[in-house]
């Protein structure tokens, strides 16, 4: 890491210069908040869910009670990862400067910080069609978003109920589709469970399509006077750190309240030292975290190609 020092830094040493820029843009609201559970660490080095399945349906009384047995479910796993950065800054450059650049430094530390924790908490979105393992492991072994989900109960059929993967562009025929699939989902044992889709998550490039989605008063695209069913029904999650240009998800919001999880170790820290030798000042940052899920039942993601 290379000390900024006065001598490639002149202009904020000349009082000449009206102003000098910086850090003038606004940030970009958090969002990890509206995506995960914020919850607590357990004070160990990983934290660990385990699911345990439901009851069947009950059978006729014939005389003897039809004792059921649960079944163990999948695990997941969440390791923490360390994440660091800091700068370096001659004294006689932080003593001289003009304008207090070098003086605020630490809160461009701080906004590069929420930059890499939004990009991170985006990560369950962007991979959500391969099995990522950069943040947690799950022991089924498959993507958040699949058609190839499976069970641990025996003798229970994975045909209906346990896809939550599509791949039809944005539109308010994919948003119709997509709620009465959620609404088909099954538990371990391949029971209907009740979900209410209520959210839409997409990127900026999708704007329009679900502005229109939710808010036309009348049936879209159409010359019927039909009223529009989706006015209303869903919360739009616009986000920039979503990579892809095409692709989106229909969520469940108590469901994601329940799957979704984000476990700070150690929240963003700053420290402040100076070298006795070089005289040159040093900050830097440092943060520890993790994500998981622990569920998929609460998204339905189209990988739109």
């Amino acid at each position: 890491m290379i000390p900024h020092t006065s001598g490639a830094f002149g202009d904020l040493l000349d009082p000449r210069f009206q102003k000098i820029f910086h850090e003038q843009y606004n940030q970009i609201p958090d969002m990890l908040g509206e995506l995960f559970a914020m919850i607590a660490h357990n004070g160990r080095d990983v934290m660990t869910w385990s699911e345990v399945g439901a009851f069947g349906d009950w059978a006729q009384f014939t005389g003897r009670v039809n004792y059921d047995s649960l079944y163990q479910g999948y695990d997941t796993t969440a390791t923490y990862v360390e994440f660091a950065s800091g700068f370096q800054v001659e004294r006689k450059l932080f003593d001289d400067d003009q304008f207090n650049i070098m003086d605020r430094r630490p809160q461009g530390l701080a906004t590069a910080a929420q930059r890499t924790r939004q990009a991170h908490g985006a990560r369950l979105l962007n991979n959500a069609f391969t099995v990522d393992t950069y943040f947690n492991v799950r022991s089924e072994g498959v993507a958040m978003c699949s058609n190839s989900h499976t069970t641990t109960a025996p003798g229970v059929s994975t045909a209906a109920g346990f896809d939550n993967l599509g791949t039809s562009a944005l539109s308010a025929t994919a948003v119709a589709a997509a709620r009465i699939a959620m609404t088909q989902f099954r538990d371990d044992r391949g029971n209907f469970i009740q979900t209410a889709p209520n959210e839409l998550w997409y990127p900026p490039n999708l704007y329009e399509e679900a502005e229109e989605i939710v808010a036309a008063v009348g049936k879209l695209d159409t010359a019927n006077n039909n009223p529009n069913v989706h006015k209303g029904r869903f919360t739009l999650k616009e986000w920039v750190y979503m990579t892809d240009t095409n692709n989106w998800f229909m969520s469940d919001s108590a469901l994601r309240a329940q799957s979704v999880y984000w476990i700070d170790r150690v929240e963003k820290e700053f420290a402040y030292a100076e070298d006795l030798d070089t005289i040159i000042a040093k900050w830097r940052g440092y943060m520890r975290y993790a994500q998981a899920f622990i569920d998929w039942r609460w998204v339905y993601g189209h990988q739109v190609s």
